[in-house]
């Protein structure tokens, strides 16, 4: 079995969670092509870093046009600097 492993201090992202088609109410298909692309995604991979922020499992937001999208063995990932990612995004209990 082969796996993407990130060096050089780089993060490899899952973008499995992108929706190939999506429906307005009224049932227009929006194309791929027409879509504002999100930039939150799950951290599958990290290079070794010392005291990383973040963990694999983790969702992340990172910036826009950054790093390199890549598909392998039928997946979509994109591989990005760690320095790239702005957030990770956590479950808060309310008040």
């Amino acid at each position: 079995m082969k796996e993407l492993q990130p060096i050089n201090q780089n993060v490899l992202l899952d973008l499995a969670n992108e929706k190939a088609e999506q429906k307005t109410a009224s049932g227009i298909i929006i194309p791929d092509t027409a879509k504002e692309k999100q930039n939150i995604a799950k951290v599958i991979g990290i290079s070794k870093l010392d005291n990383p922020e973040i963990s694999i499992g983790d969702l992340v937001l990172y910036k826009e046009y950054s790093g390199t999208e890549t598909e392998f063995e039928g997946k979509k990932y994109l591989l990005i600097p760690y320095d790239s990612i702005l957030a990770k995004i956590v479950e808060t209990d309310s008040i």
